[in-house]
């Protein structure tokens, strides 16, 4: 059972990183054509980071070190260091408004990405000494994920900090914390959200379009009216591959955070199904090992990364289907994206690498 779990996490892992790249060449083909001419089509890039992906997925799997808490407490600090670099001009990239990357030559490296993991993974490791009878707030909890927080704001990147505050709630809801402290978080929730769109304006836009996109199409509704436009038509079997309409500079970067769209309108309502399946087998398998664990910090450390992939999946297809504002969240293993594609194969090796710890533990 446990190598079932096992092998069905990393199968639906790898079938979800194929199914990005085929339409990563369906979706992104034109768009790359049109605006990086010249330039190696982005599914030739994203095939190039999967095998690399892979590469890393091997090695950190069979390093027991990521298994150990001084590892994560080194990885914690060197991922604030690197969110403070990206804030300093000259080393930080700016793209679309937000300075979130660090180039390293022809490589961009994003440090949210890195630290929503971090972050987690000491939290993990800190709730697993807290004994039953002092299941009470510590601040030190607070603590290890506001400072992140702030720091990924400032660049601005909303997005993840939205994941990285659901995600480690939800770690927190598994390690029992108090029920009645939600109740605060839901109340601090709305005021900061409030605070966060008194302090810049297109927000509210965000919020607006999302209730209304038809009100202003052309503007800040555009993705959203373009996105339903895709998938409105589509029906039960779609369009067919590579029959997308929207894809041909309708939709803004077909190929990023609304390739759902994409899959939508040429595969249908089936094809979707089938993505949201995979995804179910990947939560699923992933549950499933974390259970199997022996240590609690073994529990609590699969279970949130689990969780926050979970999360940032239906963030971004609840985001598609005209759900929730748009908030610029990937699909995981499917978005274009190298920086995305090996932070989430890094999550997958290390709930493997766990899951292999704990096979020892119970010989």
């Amino acid at each position: 059972m446990k190598f079932t779990y096992k092998r069905l996490f990393i199968i639906s892992a790898f079938l979800l990183s194929l199914i990005g790249i085929v339409f990563i060449f369906s979706a992104g083909t034109y768009w790359s054509s049109i605006h990086y001419e010249g330039e190696l089509p982005f599914y030739i890039k994203q095939s190039m980071y999967l095998l690399l992906a892979i590469i890393v997925f091997i090695f950190v799997a069979n390093m027991p070190v990521f298994t150990r808490e001084k590892t994560w407490i080194t990885l914690y600090v060197l991922s604030l260091i690197l969110l403070v670099l990206v804030l300093i001009p000259g080393i930080g990239i700016v793209r679309n408004g937000s300075r979130s990357w660090i180039g390293l030559g022809p490589l961009t490296i994003q440090p949210a990405e890195l630290v929503k993991i971090t972050t987690l993974m000491y939290l993990s490791f800190l709730l697993s000494k807290v004994k039953n009878s002092e299941r009470v707030v510590q601040i030190k909890h607070f603590l290890i994920i506001i400072l992140p927080c702030a720091l990924i704001m400032l660049q601005p990147d909303f997005g993840s900090v939205f994941i990285l505050v659901v995600s480690a709630f939800i770690l927190l809801f598994i390690a029992r914390y108090p029920i009645k402290l939600y109740v605060g978080f839901i109340v601090l929730g709305v005021v900061g959200l409030i605070g966060l769109i008194a302090s810049a304006p297109y927000r509210l836009k965000r919020i607006e379009a999302f209730i209304n996109p038809w009100e202003d199409p052309l503007g800040s509704g555009f993705q959203a009216v373009q996105s339903l436009l895709a998938i409105g038509p589509a029906g039960i079997l779609g369009h067919g591959f590579q029959e997308s309409r929207q894809k041909f500079l309708y939709l803004p970067e077909p190929q990023n955070d609304f390739i759902f769209s994409i899959i939508l309108e040429e595969i249908g309502f089936l094809g979707g199904c089938f993505v949201l399946v995979l995804f179910g087998i990947f939560i699923y398998s992933g549950c499933g090992l974390a259970i199997q664990t022996v240590r609690s910090s073994d529990f609590y450390a699969i279970s949130a990364l689990v969780g926050m992939v979970g999360f940032q999946a239906a963030l971004n297809i609840g985001v598609v289907i005209g759900l929730i504002p748009v908030t610029g969240v990937t699909l995981p293993f499917i978005s274009y994206g190298g920086t995305s594609l090996m932070i989430i194969w890094f999550v997958v090796a290390i709930v493997v690498c766990f899951s292999n710890q704990s096979e020892v533990y119970n010989e």
